[in-house]
């Protein structure tokens, strides 16, 4: 799968930060060449029909929601 970004949909709470920061991790350990961005707009956050977050969006796609996933569990998303 060719993953151009990520982005972390929140509104700046410690879950989101750590999804982001968890998320980082991963793309930095394997060099992957993935933009990661931060939603904090409620409005922007709504418009992807989330109700939980933190969430995750790969390539405009939401994969996690509602939780902070693990670095097994990114790896698994990212296809590593």
């Amino acid at each position: 799968m060719d993953i151009k970004e990520i982005k972390i949909l929140g509104p700046g709470c410690a879950k989101c930060k750590s999804t982001y920061q968890v998320i980082e991790k991963v793309v930095k350990d394997y060099n992957l060449d993935i933009k990661l961005i931060k939603i904090e707009d409620i409005t922007e956050i709504m418009s992807y029909n989330v109700m939980a977050t933190p969430a995750v969006v790969v390539n405009g796609v939401v994969k996690i929601k509602g939780h902070i996933p693990s670095e097994r569990e990114v790896k698994q998303m990212l296809g590593i």
